[in-house]
């Protein structure tokens, strides 16, 4: 695959971003924060499932370039997932204004877990440096699974809203996600365990 700069993938990431910032300074009315939160939550979502893509991908289409391509660019796109989740979280901030009805929607469950998703985030993006990687040897790849955890409380966090109308939208970009891990999973566990009459 041809060589991709990562500044232009990172222009590209940016895009929907820009698009909501221009629509914030753009837009006079004070709605316009609601009507954002769940597009930048989403977008938070799909960059995230695009990076955990990678080693399935990779696993199943051998040899292609396409999926070495992403593995070797995934913590670009993991970056950009919690660039999207931090403007979420900032954008629902703002949207409750104080701290008493943040406080008051904690306990939701539809709440609580993309706070805990959000917070699994910080370190995971803290951390994508090569330095960091370098630095904790085993212990990064430890903290980056981490990932599955986050990704689970995002995909809950999403169906949950709306008194779970949020089910129908997560299913379909966690579905296939979904069906490539266990996949994975598979592959890695029962397909390499010989038969018993071959031990």
């Amino acid at each position: 695959m041809a060589r991709f700069h990562p500044y232009w993938l990172w222009l590209v990431l940016a895009i929907p971003a820009i698009g909501f910032t221009g629509a914030l300074i753009n837009s006079p009315d004070p709605k316009i924060i609601g009507e954002l939160l769940h597009p930048t939550g989403e977008f938070s979502a799909r960059f995230l499932i695009i990076a955990m893509l990678a080693s399935p991908l990779v696993l199943i289409f051998k040899g292609r370039s396409f999926p070495r391509w992403l593995q070797k660019n995934r913590r670009y796109f993991g970056v950009a997932a919690f660039g999207y989740a931090l403007f979420h979280t900032i954008l629902y901030l703002i949207d409750k204004g104080a701290i008493g009805p943040i406080l008051s929607d904690a306990p939701n469950f539809a709440i609580w877990t993309g706070w805990v998703a959000f917070l699994i985030f910080v370190p995971l993006a803290i951390t994508s440096r090569d330095r960091f990687v370098r630095k904790l040897g085993r212990r990064w790849k430890t903290l980056q699974r981490t990932t599955y955890m986050a990704a689970v409380l995002t995909l809950l966090h999403w169906a949950a809203l709306h008194e779970w109308g949020g089910v129908g939208p997560a299913l379909v970009h966690f579905g296939p996600l979904a069906a490539l891990e266990a996949y994975r999973l598979w592959y890695w566990t029962l397909r390499a365990r010989p038969p018993k009459h071959a031990r």
